[in-house]
């Protein structure tokens, strides 16, 4: 199965280290895999979120997930969006901004010295709107994961009195508002102060629109197959895997139809928050677009989606079952992260860390509890 899963990645890979020694002979070559071992290294929280969620759609939905969803990955975050950004911001049409990238300025004094800032500049000064866009839709998904009622915690001893305080009604939007009025008061520079908290804001729209629809339609799916007789089709996709938290879109084990778009929907919005850090880190290494789209895309995103499809495929999640709290809460240190690189930059590798060492924290903890529960189970067949 490993095999199957993540052998079209390595092939990818491959291909995509000799496509980069062609467009730029070694050194090319060996950015595009410092890019890659980058993008997987920041992304493991990312994939075992996308599994938690892409179990719940159906195969339909998966495969749409696992090939229209890279091309978006690939294509739409890491080459169009840097594009869009130059675009937006410079006033270049996309075909110029492209010229921009591909051919930098040969003299960066003179062109300075003109007024006109080089592509890598331009995507940096973008970083505040980047930022406070996708560290507000992260801080969503983190609160209303930590708020939700759980059966099992991890961190019980802030767990759960985070449980109680979230039974308060829209508790997650005031504090979701509150810190985003500080990031923008105290953290911001003070002529992006106005332009962070409209990205902020429609952060949080974006998260509650795609979240409630998300929820809407599930629901109506549930309330649809009710009727379902035990045992047919019908019930089978009415299954639900576990309550309806606030965490995310609606728990429906086979979401289909507008169920599973606006799940498919939610997958592509909270990859491309996972991406903002990792796309702008990118430009600490290299400018170049193509490198990037061939580094953090088609290598990068490529094994983070074969991870994705092996924790759904293996039933990682639910054998490990603190690695769900695990990436939430490097999904809620990815935000805050975000947030305060806003006013000071914060270097990639430490935010790759701090997701990778939670992550192993909760997985460590998950063999634990299982060994534990495993002992228990022996021991009460030996007293029986």
């Amino acid at each position: 199965m490993v095999v199957r899963i993540f052998g079209l990645s390595v092939v990818v890979t491959v291909v995509s280290l000799i496509i980069a020694f062609l467009y730029g002979g070694v050194e090319a070559l060996i950015l595009t895999a410092i890019l890659g071992v980058f993008e997987i290294s920041l992304s493991f929280d990312n994939a075992v979120i996308n599994a938690t969620i892409l179990r719940r759609m159906s195969e339909f939905w998966q495969k749409i997930f696992l090939t229209i969803g890279i091309l978006i990955a690939v294509f739409g975050m890491r080459l169009v969006f840097p594009l869009v950004i130059v675009w937006l911001a410079s006033g270049l049409n996309p075909v110029d901004a492209l010229d921009l990238a591909l051919n930098p300025p040969p003299n960066d004094a003179a062109y300075f010295a003109n007024g006109d800032p080089s592509y890598e500049t331009i995507i940096t000064d973008a970083h505040p709107q980047i930022a406070a866009f996708g560290g507000m839709f992260l801080l969503m998904l983190f609160l209303g994961f930590v708020f939700e009622q759980k059966e099992i915690t991890w961190l019980s001893w802030i767990e759960r009195p985070l449980e109680k305080i979230g039974k308060l009604e829209m508790l997650e939007v005031v504090i979701a508002i509150t810190l985003l009025v500080l990031t923008a008061t105290f953290i911001a520079p003070a002529d992006e102060r106005s332009t962070v908290m409209i990205a902020g804001a429609l952060g949080m729209i974006t998260y509650i629109l795609v979240n409630g629809l998300g929820e809407y339609f599930n629901v109506e799916v549930e309330e649809h197959d009710e009727s379902a007789e035990p045992g047919t089709d019908s019930a089978e996709k009415a299954a639900v895997d576990g309550d309806n938290g606030r965490s995310g879109p609606s728990n429906l084990a086979k979401a289909t139809g507008k169920a599973g778009f606006f799940l498919f929907l939610y997958l592509e919005v909270l990859d491309a928050s996972f991406s903002f850090d990792g796309v702008i880190g990118a430009f600490a290494i290299t400018a170049d677009p193509i490198i990037i789209a061939l580094g953090l895309g088609l290598i990068g995103a490529m094994f983070v989606r074969s991870l994705t499809v092996y924790l759904v495929r293996k039933g990682t999640l639910s054998e490990y079952v603190y690695l769900e709290h695990g990436a939430h809460w490097a999904i809620g240190a990815l935000a805050f992260i975000l947030l305060y690189s806003i006013g000071t930059h914060v270097p990639e590798i430490i935010t790759g860390l701090i997701g990778v060492a939670l992550i192993i924290a909760a997985l460590i903890s998950s063999v634990v509890r299982r060994n534990r529960l495993a002992a228990k189970g022996e021991q009460e067949k030996v007293e029986v």
